[in-house]
């Protein structure tokens, strides 16, 4: 279990990384992409997550390819 100052760095880092985005190389992309869909996947049901995950970032970043 995470502590509030973990959840807090984890929070400020995955918006820093959803900011820059758009400006990675796609193999960071990709790479980032499928840890972050392995570290949300808690279950069954999470497998739309890459499906989300994919749009969530499309809508930001138009020039995302996934």
């Amino acid at each position: 279990m995470q502590t509030d100052g973990e959840k807090r760095y984890v929070l400020a880092l995955g918006q820093a990384v959803i900011s820059a985005w758009g400006e990675l190389p796609q193999d960071i992309q990709q790479r980032l992409f499928e840890d972050a869909v392995i570290a949300g996947h808690h279950s069954e049901r999470d497998e739309s997550l890459r499906e989300q995950l994919a749009v969530f970032l499309h809508e930001r970043h138009p020039r995302t390819e996934r």
